[in-house]
C-alpha cells in the first residue's frame, strides 16, 4: 500500500510530500517505509518502522566472502550495529533512522561516514580513517572476513540468512 500526504518541510516550512509505504520482507516482516524529500532545502527524511513487535534479540552474522554481502538487513531506530574486526559500532541516537539494505549497503554507509570524517582528521586520525577504509574495501573484495552484529531491544532489526545466529537479548531498564 502507498499513501503520499502534504505537510510542510520541519525545515524550510514548504510544502512537501510525505510517502507512506508498506512492504513485505520475505521470511521476516511487513514494514512500513516513510519518506520525504524537499526540493526547497534539501531536507531529507527515510525511517522504517517493522509492523509487528519482537523480542529484543542479538543478530551474528559470520561473513565468509563476497557472496554474503548480498544478505539483507533491516536496522531499526533502535538497533545498535557492530563489526568488531573492523573496530566499528554504531549506537542509535534521537536522530536514528532505520533502514533496510545488505551487507554491502551497511559496509557504504559506514565508508560514507569515514569518508565525511577524513574531512576534519588530523594525524593519527587520517591514519585510522585510511586504515578503515582499507579494511572495509578488503572486506568488500572478500578478503577480510567479519561480524556483522545488530543488537535491538526492540526485537525490530534482522539480518535475513539461514546462517544468522540469533539469540535473546538481555535487556537492562536502565539502558531504555
Amino acid at each position: 500500500m502507498r499513501t503520499v500526504v502534504p505537510g510542510p518541510c520541519p525545515s524550510c516550512s514548504k510544502e512537501i510530500e510525505y510517502l507512506y509505504q508498506t512492504e513485505n520482507i520475505p521470511y521476516f516482516s511487513d514494514i512500513l517505509i516513510v519518506s520525504a524529500n524537499c526540493l526547497s532545502c534539501g531536507y531529507r527524511y527515510v525511517d522504517t518502522q517493522l509492523l509487528k513487535s519482537d523480542e529484543p534479540c542479538r543478530y551474528e552474522f559470520f561473513l565468509s566472502g563476497a557472496d554474503d554481502l548480498a544478505v539483507r538487513v533491516a536496522r531499526s531506530m533502535t538497533g545498535m550495529i557492530k563489526i568488531p574486526e573492523l573496530g566499528v559500532q554504531i549506537d542509535p541516537g534521537p536522530a536514528c533512522n532505520g533502514f533496510v539494505t545488505n551487507i554491502e549497503g551497511v559496509l557504504d554507509r559506514i565508508e560514507n561516514v569515514v569518508r565525511g570524517a577524513l574531512l576534519w582528521a588530523e594525524n593519527e586520525e587520517r591514519e585510522n580513517a585510511t586504515t578503515l577504509l582499507d579494511q572495509i574495501a578488503r572486506a568488500r573484495a572478500g578478503a577480510l572476513p567479519f561480524t556483522l552484529i545488530i543488537e535491538d531491544p526492540s526485537g525490530n532489526s534482522a539480518i535475513i540468512s539461514e546462517k544468522v545466529k540469533k539469540t535473546p537479548l538481555a535487556t537492562d531498564i536502565k539502558n531504555c
